[in-house]
């Protein structure tokens, strides 16, 4: 449940926020084809004024396809900023559109694979990847099946109370990636927990693995421990932009069957190759603007 609202929102020190809340409320009042039009300008216009994203973008691409030709990156980094345009329109759909008007817009790919999995009353860890639907996609999921999810409280008291409002009206509850014993309780109720275990998440708690053409990339190993506390099925959920503007699609994949929980450079090295998979469904749509290789082994110099 998202907390009660606090009137001290109202102060001055967040009119800006709440102008371009309000303007992206009424921005996605318009048909998404026409949204899809607006998303994809802002992306194309934004990128000479992100020009050290832009640069990221370009050296992981280059450290995770080094077999690419120059030409396809900067083809895939432009296709990628029409993306990250979209992701501002597509949160305004996650957090203002009705049930129905979402629905109107994605089908579901696998829905019976996650239907056995949560027969079994033993929970179900969905993994998923950061593209830039990802709010929508969070959406999406809730109205297949009301879930929770792991996430990072934001910085704004304003920000936290819109984003959780807004993702909480198809899901159940927003659960601090931080708390292990929350998230290790809620699987053993037998709920869906999503989490994305692809991002760097520094040092502590990491381990090195291959990750595409990065022989050493900092992984977590939050999913090994969860998997082995909670015993939880795992299968991942990755929503994608369909190329003919006609929607979005989710795929639900199997449960993992092989996952070696035993080992904790193994399973990283698992988890990895799964979500290398789910990233080649639609790699224009990854959050390649991350610093994905931050975190280096000891003695190793900055990749950026």
């Amino acid at each position: 449940m998202a907390k009660a609202f606090d009137s001290a929102l109202l102060r001055p020190r967040y009119w800006l926020t709440w102008f371009g809340l309000g303007s992206l409320w009424l921005l996605v009042q318009l048909p998404y084809p026409l949204l899809y039009i607006i998303g994809s300008s802002l992306g194309r216009a934004a990128r000479p004024f992100l020009k050290r994203r832009e640069r990221i973008a370009a050296k992981n691409l280059e450290l995770c396809f080094p077999e690419m030709s120059v030409s396809d990156r900067n083809r895939l980094i432009e296709q990628n900023f029409v993306s990250l345009g979209m992701g501002l329109i597509e949160t305004g759909m996650a957090w203002f559109w009705s049930d129905a008007r979402v629905k109107k817009w994605f089908d579901v790919e696998g829905y019976d694979h996650l239907q056995c999995a949560l027969a079994e009353n033993k929970g179900v860890m969905v993994v998923g990847v950061h593209f830039m639907s990802l709010e929508l996609g969070g959406r999406t999921m809730g109205l297949c099946r009301p879930m929770m999810a792991t996430y990072r409280p934001h910085n704004s008291p304003l920000m936290e109370w819109v984003q959780t409002k807004g993702r909480l009206r198809s899901n159940k509850a927003m659960i601090d990636r931080r708390n292990l014993r929350g998230l290790v309780h809620a699987l053993k109720q037998g709920e869906a927990v999503w989490f994305a275990p692809d991002q760097d998440y520094g040092r502590k708690g990491s381990v090195f693995a291959p990750f595409f053409s990065v022989s050493s990339a900092a992984t977590t190993d939050g999913t090994r421990i969860l998997s082995r506390l909670s015993g939880a099925k795992l299968l991942t959920v990755t929503m994608v932009r369909k190329s003919d503007r006609s929607g979005y699609r989710l795929h639900i994949s199997d449960v993992m069957k092989d996952y070696p929980a035993e080992d904790e450079f193994l399973a990283a090295c698992y988890m990895n190759k799964v979500i290398e998979k789910e990233i080649l469904r639609a790699p224009e749509q990854y959050l390649w603007v991350h610093r994905r290789f931050k975190t280096r082994p000891l003695g190793e110099s900055s990749l950026y």
